[in-house]
């Protein structure tokens, strides 16, 4: 069972992104996506992923009545965000506590698991955002807080200031990041992970769609990521596709299940971050869980998808 480095945060192996929740998938089909997933993650907690940014908290207000509904709330690992939204100053101190209790309020929680800060905030001091966050978690409304969207030198330097104030630190990284985005992350971000011990877990671990194999040169999607995934399309991208769909066959999986195993192999990744706006969309990614790559079957990805 995959955990957070240094904390007590154990998690699902594959970590379910809310975004879809108000947005693609409306209540009731949220509702049968999250008891199909609680239900395959078992014994392991569910991790959710949401925002109050998405869908101006509706996400939020979904996975929270639904686990009001079922009962489940200590089964579940709760991330969520303070986003930047409309705000002036969104890691300032007053925003960090206000955006913290309507969470809590919409999620019908008294914690949240992992609270990040959803992107950097260069006009608020670190010394004041981390110092917010600290009180979150010394009242109890927060058990550990995470960046997302952070470069290195900024997370450097987020440790750096929360040591020298002996405050709480983040403890993870969420950032872009898979078969087709590469570059941004394997380098320096990656190396100040490492040097710091702490997690990562990728977003849009399937290329916004693209790694599905739906997406390609000639063949129109009716969905919302197809402008997105279509920015993939090409030589490049034709070669990813090659290789998923042969590993795939091999081992009997849908081809969004390989991307995401090999991207959950990662060194420092703890869990990638993948939705699905129904249950069907879901089951495609389920068999990631058990599935076993061999090195020869990642290296034909790393050289498929070099950039």
């Amino acid at each position: 069972m995959p955990q957070l480095p240094g904390t007590d945060l154990a998690v699902s192996d594959l970590c379910f992104g809310g975004n879809v929740f108000g947005w693609t998938a409306d209540a009731p089909t949220s509702f049968a996506v999250l008891d199909r997933f609680l239900d395959a993650v078992e014994p392991q907690p569910a991790f959710v992923d949401t925002s109050e940014s998405y869908g101006n908290g509706a996400s939020e207000q979904i996975l929270g009545d639904w686990m009001a509904a079922r009962g489940v709330r200590d089964r579940i690992v709760v991330a969520t965000k303070a986003s930047r939204m409309d705000k002036e100053h969104p890691l300032a101190a007053g925003e960090i506590r206000t955006a913290a209790e309507q969470s809590l309020r919409r999620l019908q929680t008294d914690r949240i698991d992992l609270y990040y800060a959803h992107y950097d905030d260069e006009t608020t001091p670190l010394e004041e955002t981390l110092t917010a966050f600290d009180e979150l978690v010394q009242a109890g409304k927060v058990r550990y807080v995470a960046a997302s969207n952070y470069s290195a030198a900024r997370l450097t330097e987020a440790r750096e200031t929360a040591q020298r104030l002996g405050v709480t630190g983040y403890v993870a990284l969420q950032t872009h990041y898979n078969l087709m985005e590469r570059a941004g992350y394997e380098g320096e971000l990656r190396d100040a992970v490492r040097d710091q011990g702490i997690g990562t877990l990728p977003y849009f671990a399937l290329a916004k769609g693209f790694l599905t194999g739906k997406y390609r040169a000639g063949e129109q999607v009716d969905s919302p990521r197809a402008k997105g995934a279509s920015a993939y399309v090409g030589e490049r991208g034709d070669r990813v596709l090659t290789a998923l769909g042969e590993i795939a066959r091999v081992h009997q999986v849908p081809m969004p299940a390989v991307a995401l195993r090999w991207l959950a192999d990662q060194p420092t990744v703890v869990a990638p971050i993948a939705s699905g706006r129904s249950v069907e969309q879901l089951a495609d990614l389920l068999p990631m869980r058990d599935l076993v790559l061999t090195d020869a079957e990642r290296k034909a990805l790393d050289d498929a998808s070099a950039p």
